[in-house]
């Protein structure tokens, strides 16, 4: 029987004939969440679901520049492929691109036929899985802010911030901080794509703006955390601009984070009857389960490893400092926006912690995995987190201090062997490769930073 002939196949060609679609974009994140795709005529999706799209392993290994960074398994085993097929299940229309349909894609090795040890969403599988055999499904609600560009040649960099010169926007909506009306029909085409928006407002800064996604089973959550930026940045780009997920791209102004709200359902008879929220208990301290107070200790525990995968970039350490609303210590308090861990006031089926570690540039696969990685440990550890924050925080005598640069962080995630023995080795390894190696690249450039102060006194 032919690929066409499956019903699955079958059944998913004819919805998208019926809808005008002629064209599946076949789509999946790199190591740095970048989506690697490629399009494909709706006649041929029989082969590519039956013998898969062939792509280099190397593009996990390429860097944004297009550099190949040396991994193992790429430019040392001879620049071999991966085998990408088609998620049917997940194919959705472009509401902005007609006659084509998006199309999450799984990676193998087709040597193998085992998932690339660098795939993203093949990693955070391996994590929940871990999770449901603990009793645990997680589910996470991701939040991500972005900044949002217009071309300017006189700028240094070609590009300044959209609505620049405005201030005190924070927390808006509506033409006063938008005066070309970007986010609201940003907001309904993305309703369209079918990815859960919930809402969105102008946020802090100039230009700056956060939608939110509904929250669901952590695998959900990060398919369409990512397909929600490579959308943003896919919009922006149709109407001349940027939308960039950096971490800090300008000096005076504040960074882009990625806060994940967490809480687990569970998922057999070891923690709960299945389907509850299995981090409120009314009887617990704070309101909170056991099991949710063993997963905010784990989250600390782990945190300077975490915040490799969280703070990936060289850049995302600039976002962190006193008074940022970006947390550089190692805490929780309870509703407490100056915390690293925060937990909002809603308990019941509402309880659960917000980590807002992350920035907007972390790949969505791998900061959902190691938030659940190190919430699992923490249940399986059973300990108690120290006592709340009380107050507004950043206090370096009451808590111990996050990692300060991007290499500190990929130390504390290399010693981390816990963490690292649940995301698995051969990712960790690829991972400390790829990212060390970009540390190295920045070390040996000159930055306009060095010439502006340097250059005429000495």
């Amino acid at each position: 029987m032919s690929a066409q002939d499956t019903p699955e196949v079958r059944t998913a060609m004819d919805r998208l004939a019926a809808d005008g679609i002629d064209v599946v974009r076949v789509t999946y994140p790199d190591l740095i969440g970048t989506d690697r795709a490629r399009d494909v005529l709706l006649d041929h999706l029989p082969s590519a679901w039956d013998h898969g799209l062939a792509f280099c392993r190397a593009v996990y290994h390429t860097t944004p520049q297009g550099g190949v960074v040396p991994v193992r398994g790429g430019l040392d085993a001879g620049l071999p492929d991966v085998t990408v097929r088609p998620d049917l299940s997940t194919a959705r229309g472009l509401p902005w691109e007609p006659g084509v349909a998006w199309c999450l894609g799984e990676t193998t090795d087709p040597a193998t036929g085992s998932p690339s040890p660098e795939s993203p969403r093949d990693l955070l599988r391996s994590v929940l899985a871990r999770c449901t055999q603990a009793g645990l499904r997680p589910v996470v609600g991701p939040e991500l802010e972005y900044f949002l560009l217009e071309q300017d040649t006189a700028a240094p960099t070609g590009w300044r911030r959209y609505g620049q010169g405005v201030a005190g926007v924070v927390y808006t909506a509506g033409l006063r901080a938008d005066a070309e009306n970007h986010l609201l029909p940003t907001l309904r085409k993305l309703r369209d794509l079918d990815i859960g928006v919930i809402s969105a407002n102008h946020e802090f800064d100039a230009g700056q703006f956060e939608i939110n996604l509904t929250h669901s089973e952590a695998m959900d959550a990060a398919d369409r955390a990512f397909l929600f930026k490579a959308a943003v940045k896919e919009l922006a780009r149709k109407d001349g601009k940027l939308a960039t997920f950096m971490a800090k791209p300008f000096n005076d102004a504040g960074g882009s984070g990625f806060h994940l709200h967490f809480s687990g359902e569970a998922a057999g008879d070891s923690v709960a009857e299945e389907g509850g929220n299995v981090f409120d208990d009314p009887s617990g301290a704070y309101g909170l389960s056991d099991t949710a107070r063993h997963a905010i200790a784990g989250i600390l525990a782990h945190a300077p490893a975490l915040a490799a995968l969280l703070n990936p970039t060289v850049n995302s350490y600039k976002r962190f400092g006193p008074d940022t609303l970006a947390p550089w210590l190692i805490d929780w308090g309870l509703d407490n926006r100056s915390a690293m861990v925060r937990i909002p006031p809603e308990r019941g089926s509402g309880a659960r912690l917000e980590l807002r570690l992350g920035d907007a540039s972390a790949n969505p696969y791998l900061a959902t995995a190691a938030l659940c990685a190190a919430a699992l440990l923490g249940i399986q550890d059973a300990k108690e987190p120290p006592a709340p924050l009380e107050g507004y925080g950043y206090d370096p005598e009451k808590s111990q201090m996050l990692p300060t640069t991007l290499p500190a962080a990929l130390d504390a995630l290399e010693a981390d062997d816990a963490l690292t023995e649940v995301l698995g080795k051969d990712f960790t390894e690829s991972f400390l490769t790829y990212k060390r190696d970009e540390v190295d690249r920045f070390n040996h450039h000159v930055t306009d930073w060095e010439f502006t102060e340097y250059s005429y006194h000495l």
